[in-house]
């Protein structure tokens, strides 16, 4: 796992998807099939900060939150194809470990506090394994569930 900035996550966005925007969280799936590893995951700290202020919860607990879509992701869940299965498997697993409000959730309220800086939108990504990687993302450029 990866905690770093906004700066280093958008990146790694650009480098792996194409994409010249900062993200909050990115999963990076093995290139190769590997027991026991199911990838790894790259948080931005700052975006974390930012958004467990906005919402009122600690940067702790925004973290873990980050993590568990994350690691969601490298199990095979895609909220972008899966017709709510991975916002129904986040939303349980968040409820059991007590954490607030999740990525999913943030998405689908039209006035929701998007991920990220202000000025800018910023996503949640997968970033699938392959020579050139490719990524799912987690909310539209309006901050709306794909």
């Amino acid at each position: 796992m990866l905690i770093t900035s906004g700066r280093e996550l958008r990146a790694l966005n650009g480098r792996f998807r194409g994409k010249d925007r900062p993200t909050d969280v990115l999963s990076f799936p093995p290139l190769l099939r590997s027991n026991g590893f199911a990838g790894d995951i790259a948080i931005a700290a700052d975006i974390a900060v930012q958004n467990a202020r906005r919402l009122g919860h600690s940067a702790t607990e925004e973290i873990k939150i980050l993590v568990l879509h994350g690691v969601l992701h490298l199990a095979g869940y895609d909220h972008e194809h899966d017709r709510g299965e991975m916002a129904s498997k986040e939303q349980s697993m968040r409820r059991q470990l007590g954490l607030p409000e999740g990525l999913l959730e943030r998405g689908e309220r039209p006035n929701a506090v998007r991920s990220g800086q202000a000025s800018a939108p910023v996503r949640t990504r997968t970033v699938a394994g392959s020579r050139r990687a490719r990524a799912r993302t987690g909310t539209s450029k309006e901050g709306k569930m794909r």
